[in-house]
C-alpha cells in the first residue's frame, strides 16, 4: 500500500487501546530495523523526521528511503511524519515533498499565537490531504534543535485543550505529562533510588492526561519524550568506553498504561540510538582490526529490529494490528 495519514491508525488504536510507535529516522539502517520489525509483527508504524535529521540526511533522501520501505513491507501501513516542525515554511516544504502527517510545534509560543501557527498549518495541510499534530504544554530536555531546560517545561492545562482544538482543526495532540526528551531525560535530584541504586523517575501525571482525555473523548493524544532508555543498552556503552551515568528514561509498564487509555501515538527516538552507538562500540571493542560499515553496521541493524520488536509487542500493544 502506499503512504498513509495517521487518521486511520489511530481511529483503531483508540478503540483497541494501544499506541503506534513513531521512529525518528536518520540513514537506512535505522528505517530497515524498524519496518523489518514491524512487517514481521505485522504492526502499523510511523517513521518520523525531525528538522536535524533533514539537515543530517537531505530531505529526499529520507523520503526515498521510506518509500522503498513501503516497497519493501506492503502489507503494513506507513505513516510518514515531520516531527517538532519549528515554523509553517518547513511544514509547507514537508507537505509539498511527500509527507503524509506534519507537526507544528509552537507550544513554547503564547497561548493565542499557538493556536494561530498551528491553525495556519492545518489549513494547508488539510488543503493537500496531510494531517497535523500540535503541542501543548511544554517537555524538558534535549532532542536535536528542541532544548528546554527543566525549569521551563511546563504540564499541559486540561482547561486549555477542548479551545486549542477547536479553534485550530488539528488531528491530534501531544500533550505535557511528566515525558521528557533525551537520554537524561531528568536530575538525579529529582528521581529516587530503588534497593539495586538504580534511578526511579517521578510518575507520569496521569491525572493530567485522564482529565484531557474526559475533556476531548475520543480524540488521539500523543507521547513526545519517551524512550525509556533500556539500561541494558547504558551498560553496553559504559562498558565499551562510553560515559553516560544516570542516564534514566519512562519506565514502560506506564507508556503501556497510557497506550491503554487515550494515548495513540507514543515517541521513539533515543532508544535506537542506544542501541546503535552500543554495538558499534562493541563491535569496535571485539574487533579493533575491523574497518567496513557493513560490518558494524549489520549487528546494529539488527539489535534496532530487536528492540522496535519488543516495543511492538511489549509496550505499545500493537503487534497484529496492521
Amino acid at each position: 500500500m502506499p503512504l498513509v495519514t495517521t487518521t486511520e491508525m489511530f481511529k483503531k488504536a483508540y478503540d483497541g487501546g494501544y499506541a503506534i510507535g513513531a521512529f525518528n529516522v536518520n540513514n537506512m539502517e535505522i528505517v530497515q530495523g524498524i519496518t523489518e520489525a514491524c512487517r514481521e509483527e505485522k504492526a502499523p508504524v510511523i517513521l518520523q523526521v525531525s528538522k536535524g535529521a533533514r539537515a543530517y540526511a537531505n530531505h529526499t533522501y529520507l523520503v526515498k528511503l521510506v518509500e522503498a520501505a513501503v516497497i519493501e513491507c506492503p502489507e503494513i501501513p506507513i505513516a510518514l511524519h515531520l516531527d517538532h516542525g519549528p515554523d509553517f515554511e518547513t511544514c509547507k516544504a514537508c507537505i509539498d515533498g511527500g509527507f503524509t502527517s506534519v507537526m507544528i510545534d509552537a507550544s513554547s509560543k503564547p497561548f493565542a499565537e499557538n493556536i494561530e501557527i498551528t491553525k495556519k498549518v492545518v489549513e494547508y495541510a488539510h488543503d493537500h490531504g496531510v494531517v497535523v499534530e500540535a503541542e501543548l504544554g511544554t517537555l524538558a530536555g534535549i532532542e536535536d534543535d528542541v532544548k528546554v531546560a527543566a525549569h521551563a517545561a511546563s504540564y499541559t492545562r486540561p482547561e486549555e485543550v477542548e479551545e486549542f482544538v477547536s479553534k485550530t482543526g488539528c488531528d491530534s495532540l501531544a500533550i505535557a505529562i511528566g515525558t521528557s526528551h533525551g537520554a537524561y531525560k531528568f536530575t538525579a535530584a529529582q528521581c529516587t533510588r530503588n534497593e539495586k541504586g538504580i534511578l526511579v523517575p517521578p510518575p507520569l501525571r496521569f491525572d493530567v492526561l485522564e482529565e484531557v482525555s474526559r475533556r476531548l473523548p475520543g480524540f488521539p493524544i500523543v507521547l513526545h519524550g519517551s524512550s525509556s532508555v533500556p539500561q541494558n543498552y547504558v551498560k553496553l556503552i559504559n562498558d565499551n568506553g562510553g560515559k553516560m551515568p544516570d542516564a534514566v528514561g519512562i519506565p514502560e509498564e506506564q507508556l503501556r498504561h497510557a497506550a491503554e487509555l487515550s494515548v495513540c501515538k507514543i515517541n521513539i527516538d533515543s532508544d535506537l540510538r542506544l542501541a546503535m552507538t552500543g554495538t558499534i562500540r562493541q563491535f569496535f571493542n571485539e574487533h579493533p582490526d575491523k574497518f567496513d560499515p557493513r560490518e558494524y553496521l549489520k549487528p546494529a541493524r539488527a539489535n534496532i529490529k530487536e528492540l522496535v520488536r519488543h516495543k511492538l509487542v511489549d509496550v505499545l500493544g500493537c503487534a497484529g494490528k496492521a
